[in-house]
């Protein structure tokens, strides 16, 4: 009997000694977290604070800095302009959103094969992913230049439009060049996630019959559902700082027509010396970003941090 009962304080002993080494390892490990914490905290978090604290003020961005209530606020939102820039926000957001989207998709797939060749292409594709968005803009505008670019250069009419004078097309480029740009960094999302879908699911689906067709729409699509989240979110909330690209290309012009919240905020704060205004869009650009962030992340369900392998 003696024997059991210390047996058993053994063991209860030891399940103990267990627990506590294990609650050690974790603030052990919960110190690894601390320099990251202080960056976002730095970076992140003390800047965002500064912003809203702004939004209140009156500042030219040089002299003393004066409360303002919310009059900036009052003022942002009475202002037509503003709705104007949300409106082509969020048209430009869904536009690149759609063409990005499939172009990226189909790429992705495409340069993930195994062939030679198809390593050969990625590297061109990701080409545009080493220029900066000021440069790819004034080689754009140099390029579309009606006088002087490639329509007089290669005797094409076609491209003899004032890309950068009438609204739509304006519209139109700015879509192009964004989607020109960041296409092969969602094409290299797309790829990796495309290389880790098992080739037996493949290989399964020939046994059955499917084509490569039926194979993308039954296997590639359905195993790519958290990595189109993630590029679509990546996408979405990126397009709200598509700012020094759309500043060189058109500068906010023809008129307001490409005209931003991002293009607006700079425009505000730094060529009309409102700070606090500028402070406002700031933080609408701020709640806007986590909206959109958050809904798509919520669109992955309850375990879109599992793994995207579905059915194995």
């Amino acid at each position: 009997m003696s024997n059991a009962v210390s047996t058993a304080e053994k063991s209860s002993t030891a399940a103990a000694s267990g627990a506590v080494r294990t609650r050690g390892n974790k603030g052990g490990l919960a110190w690894l977290t601390l320099p990251a914490l202080v960056v976002f905290v730095v970076f992140a978090i003390v800047p965002l604070v500064g912003v809203i604290i702004l939004s209140f003020t009156s500042w030219d961005g040089i002299g003393a800095i004066g409360s303002a209530g919310v009059s900036n606020w009052l003022s942002v939102f009475s202002d037509p302009g503003l709705y104007n820039s949300l409106g082509l926000t969020f048209l430009i957001m869904i536009a690149s959103w759609l063409v990005q989207t499939p172009i990226s998709l189909l790429l992705g797939v495409f340069t993930a094969g195994s062939q030679r060749y198809r390593a050969a292409l990625a590297v061109l594709y990701f080409l545009p992913l080493l220029l900066s968005s000021a440069a790819v803009a004034i080689a754009y505008k140099a390029l579309l230049d009606p006088n002087f670019g490639l329509a007089t250069g290669l005797g094409l009419p076609l491209l003899a439009q004032d890309w950068l004078g009438v609204p739509q097309l304006a519209v139109g480029l700015v879509i192009f060049v964004i989607a020109w740009q960041f296409v092969p960094f969602h094409t290299l999302i797309y790829q990796g996630g495309v290389r880790q879908i098992p080739k037996s699911l493949y290989e399964a689906a020939q046994i059955d019959g499917a084509g490569t067709v039926k194979q993308f729409f039954s296997i590639t699509l359905p195993q790519l559902k958290y990595t189109i989240i993630t590029s679509s979110t990546l996408m979405v909330v990126g397009s709200l700082t598509y700012f020094d690209l759309i500043f060189v290309l058109t500068g906010g012009g023809p008129g307001n027509s490409t005209r931003i919240l991002a293009l607006d905020m700079y425009l505000r704060g730094f060529r009309a010396n409102l700070m606090g205004p500028a402070s406002v869009i700031a933080v609408v650009l701020v709640v806007i970003g986590l909206v959109l962030a958050l809904f798509l992340q919520r669109l992955g369900g309850k375990d879109k941090q599992s793994s995207q392998l579905e059915g194995l």
